[in-house]
Parts: structure tokens; sequence; C-alpha cells
């Protein structure tokens, strides 16, 4: 069989791949304005953290922001800290966690399949999860998901590594010390960044696998007593700090409420019946759909290999924990990733001859794969028309070429070329982001209300201008955008902070009224300077914010 990846690959695979992720993650990384909403409630509680020197306790705006632990502001202050050059209003300095907690779960997909498997199956396992639209998405998006996958696959290559050492005779070696102090480093990371969900990701595979293989005494040689007092030294400080500083609220918020309704009701509206993810996985997992179901029926086929037995229960329990729990948003899943990506991988590169469920499962698979591709590629034109300023006739072109690029995964795929097809597969994920983050996403103005309301009020702000005030449009990249001070209230309140000190004011359509009869009420002038169309993304309709200069009464 000839081998279809090139020299410096197979001579510099972990390198390469993240290289190759680096390129898809970067389309947007630095010119995508800051997203509503987690994205900038992150970033802006970030920025106040820096503003007031408190690194213990975590704010947005005037209020506390309890419902995540302060593992991830910590890490969003440093890199802004160091690579913001005195600012702190770029957004991408925030989002640089992100990008190197991804790359560290691409790099610890690949030490997992190299525990048991060769370069090449690490290579393609490393790939799949980098160039997957999920993680892609994370990577270049300044919250916690990215962070936490990065904790949870390292953490899971030494479990994994440790079960495979003490369960597989002439398997691969027991891991020493300080692997073992890394997998705890990343358990007590994943901790400090989103409490105790990498918890139930770790014990729920280790439970699985116990039960499965009826043996528990390899979990000695992961130290946890070792472990324990890592993970303790690393969160217990912060967590002491924290229910100090908050007299408990913190831990009544992040966990009685936050944690808790996640997994007992449809938190904020986001909830979704068993089996959301499973319709979703086509999108969220492309281009790696194009072998998924193969790679599942193979694997459940070669389950009594020890290491397959393994992911084979990372991956099930994992996926039915968030597929059960009634809150649901498309990115809970992702700890699951690692393991079908390097299932897939092992597919790829198997000798095995495929059963008639495999060669099914194969053709389901790639039917998905060009579906999704298409829908993509026909997305980078459609976009601007509707969200934007149109599509030009080379935006038409290029999306043209992405879908070529996706109908030309199928001839190797027809040809049982596994390899070459999911090199192809990925060189047409490559050209959709790339197409995506420098020339659909830059076109999508009316979805970028904020970034426009900012540039507004910079050309009519004025010196001695107190904060901005905005009534009805209440998103938090505004006040990201305009800075800590920026009031988001209702239309009387509005009316009455900006009534009594004067100064710029963005006001929706729909708090128009109630804003302007207040202040009429108290005698106050607003004259309209510019009005802003849009469409508000987060709340899923048309939005019209006008821009007032307010004079006081007095």
């Amino acid at each position: 069989m000839t081998e279809p990846l090139p020299v410096i690959a197979r001579k510099r695979p972990l390198a390469v791949l993240l290289l190759l992720c680096v390129i898809a993650w970067l389309p947007g990384f630095f010119t995508l304005p800051p997203l509503d909403r987690d994205e900038s409630r992150f970033a802006q509680a970030t920025k106040q953290m820096l503003e007031s020197g408190d690194f213990v306790n975590i704010n947005f705006g005037g209020a506390p922001r309890y419902e995540k632990p302060v593992g991830i502001y910590w890490l969003q202050s440093l890199s802004t800290a160091v690579l913001g050059a005195g600012s702190r209003d770029r957004i991408w300095t925030y989002r640089v966690p992100s990008l190197l907690g991804a790359m560290a779960a691409v790099a610890a997909t690949f030490f997992i399949a190299r525990a048991f498997a060769g370069a090449e199956t690490a290579f393609f396992a490393g790939l799949i999860l980098g160039l997957s639209v999920l993680l892609m998405s994370e990577a270049k998006i300044a919250k916690t998901d990215a962070v936490l996958l990065g904790a949870v696959a390292t953490a899971q290559a030494v479990i994994m590594r440790t079960y495979l050492g003490a369960r597989v005779p002439g398997g691969p070696a027991l891991p020493g010390k300080p692997a073992l102090i890394l997998g705890w480093m990343a358990f007590g990371i994943g901790v400090l960044v989103k409490g105790p969900l990498i918890a139930l990701v770790c014990l729920a595979s280790i439970a699985a696998i116990v039960i499965w293989d009826r043996e528990w005494r390899w979990l000695g040689a992961l130290r946890p007593l070792t472990g324990l007092g890592v993970v303790l030294l690393m969160v217990l400080p912060w967590a002491v700090a924290i229910g100090i500083a908050s007299h408990g609220l913190f831990y009544q918020k992040s966990l009685g409420q936050d944690f808790a309704m996640k997994l007992m009701g449809d938190q904020e509206s986001h909830g979704a019946p068993p089996g959301y993810y499973t319709l979703l996985a086509p999108a969220i997992f492309w281009p790696g759909i194009l072998v998924l179901l193969p790679a599942i029926v193979y694997g459940i086929g070669q389950r009594k290999d020890p290491a397959i037995r393994y992911l084979l229960a990372w991956a099930a329990t994992t996926w039915l924990m968030f597929e059960f729990a009634p809150t649901k948003l498309p990115h809970y899943v992702l700890p699951a990733f690692p393991a079908l990506s390097v299932l897939c991988a092992l597919w790829i590169c198997s000798s095995i001859r495929d059963s008639k469920a495999v060669r099914i499962g194969q053709w389901v698979s790639a039917a998905l794969f060009v579906g999704v591709g298409l829908a993509l590629a026909g997305f980078l034109a459609w976009a601007p028309s509707r969200f934007g300023t149109g599509t030009p006739w080379w935006l038409y072109a290029a999306s043209g070429l992405c879908g070529l690029a996706v109908i030309a995964v199928v001839p190797p795929i027809l040809a049982r070329r596994r390899r070459e097809a999911v090199l192809a597969a990925g060189l047409s994920a490559i050209m959709l982001y790339a197409v995506a983050g420098f020339a659909t996403v830059p076109r999508l103005d009316a979805l970028w209300l904020s970034p426009r309301l900012a540039e507004a009020v910079q050309r009519q702000a004025r010196a001695g201008d107190p904060p901005v005030t905005t009534a009805g449009y209440a998103e938090p990249s505004i006040a990201f955008l305009l800075g800590t001070g920026t009031a988001l209230d209702d239309g009387l309140t509005a009316a009455h902070a900006v009534g009594n000190a004067g100064g710029l004011a963005l006001v929706s359509d729909d708090q128009q009224t109630s804003f302007l009869r207040e202040l009429a009420k108290d005698g106050a002038r607003a004259d309209r300077l510019e009005e802003i169309d849009g469409f508000n993304y987060s709340r899923g309709k048309p939005a019209k914010i006008t821009l007032y200069r307010v004079a006081p009464l007095h």
C-alpha cells in the first residue's frame, strides 16, 4: 500500500499536525468581532479583573459572575497582559488560551493513539479532531471549552496509558512520575476552568472500563493520593479565598444553580431531548463524519482489544451523559471527540477486511460528509446576501471550489483508499474555513451590531462625555467594546441615568418610546444622531438601534 503522507509528515508528524490545525483555526482568529454572549462575558469579566487587580473575585459589570471557576480568567488575564501591549480591548488576546488548549487537545490525542499504534494512526487521530467544525470554532472563541478539552485529553492520555500498561502484557510502559504529575495537573486545570465536569468525564470512563473488565487494581498505578494532593494544591487556595470573599455565594451559584440546573433542567431555554447530539454529529464532527460510522462499527467488532475497549467506554459514557442531560449546547459533547477521533484513525489505518456493517456505515458516513460539506460551501455564498453587503462573483467562485473539493473526496472513498480520502476531506475543510474566515465572515455586517455601534459612538463622542448608556440593547459585546462603565439598562432606567448626566445613549426600537417619554418628563433633550440596523443573532431577530446625544436639564 502506498504511503499517502508526505515525507515531512512521516518524519515530524506532530509538528506537521499542529501546523495544519493552526492554519485551519487562524482564519478569523484576529478579525472576528467579540461574540455574544459567552465570549464577551468571559472577556469582559477578565478585563475587569485586570482593571481592578482583584484576581480572586469574578465580576461582570457591577455584578458577580459566579457561574464558572477562575481558571479561564487567569489564563486570559495572562495572555492579555503579555500580548496586549498595554491594550485590553483586543479580543484576540483573550482567545489565545483557547488556541493553546485546542493545540494541547490535538497533541494529547496524538499521544493517546501513539501509546498503542503507529505514528500514522496518531497523525490521523489528531487531524480528525483538529479539523472538526466544533474544535475549529472553539479554538478561536475566548471561553472555557477548548481549554477544558486540552485538560480532559491530557488527563485521559495518562489514565489510558496507565490502564494499558497495567492490563496489556508487553504493552506500553506505565507512566513515570513526571507523566502522572502532568496528568493530575491537567485534571487540576480542568477543575479550575470548569469545575467538576472533568471529574465526571474521567470517572465515568474509569467506572465503565472497570465494570466491563471486572478489574480495578490497576487504578493504584495512578497514585491517587499523590494526585489528589497535586489537585488540592492547585485548587484549594483559590477555593478557600473565593468562599471567604463571596461569603459562600460562589458555591451557591456555580454548583447549586449553574451546574445543578444543567443536570436537572433546561437552563436558559437550552433544553433538547435525547438524540440531539446524535442528530448534530454530522455537522459538528465534520469532516470526520466521513469515517465515523464505520469506525464505530469497527471498534465494536474489535472490543476485545483493551485500547479500543477504553476508547469505546470513554466515548459512550461521555456522549450518553450529555445526551440525557436536560440542558444542551453543541459544545458540551466535545470531551468525547478525542476518543472518537482515535477510533476513526484506527479504522482508517486498519488492514482488517471490512464487514458488511462497516461497508454500510461507510456509505452512510460518506453521504453525510458530502451533504454537510456542500451545505457549508453553499452557506459561504448565501450568508453575505442575507446578513451582509451582498455576495461578489469571486465569493461564489470560491464557494464553488470548496464544493468541488468536497465532491473530490468521493473517488478515493469509492476506491477504498481511506487515507487519501481523509486527507482530501481535510483539504476541503481547510479551504472552507479559510473562505469563511477571510471572505464570508467579514461581509456579515448585519450580524456585527456591536462593532458598528462602537464605531458610531467613537464618531460622535466628545471630550468629557460620561460612559455610554444603552437601553434595550444589553449584549455583553457592547460593554467589552465601549468599556466597563457602560450601563446596560432598560428605557426608563437609561432615561433617568443619561437625563441627569447627559452624554450618549444607544436605544433599541422597543425601548425608544419609554426612553423619550421619561426624558421629556425630566426636561432633558435628546438629539438623534445615527440609526444602525442589523440582526441580533443572540435573540434571533432584527434590531434597530438609535444613537442619541442627551442634554440634561441643568
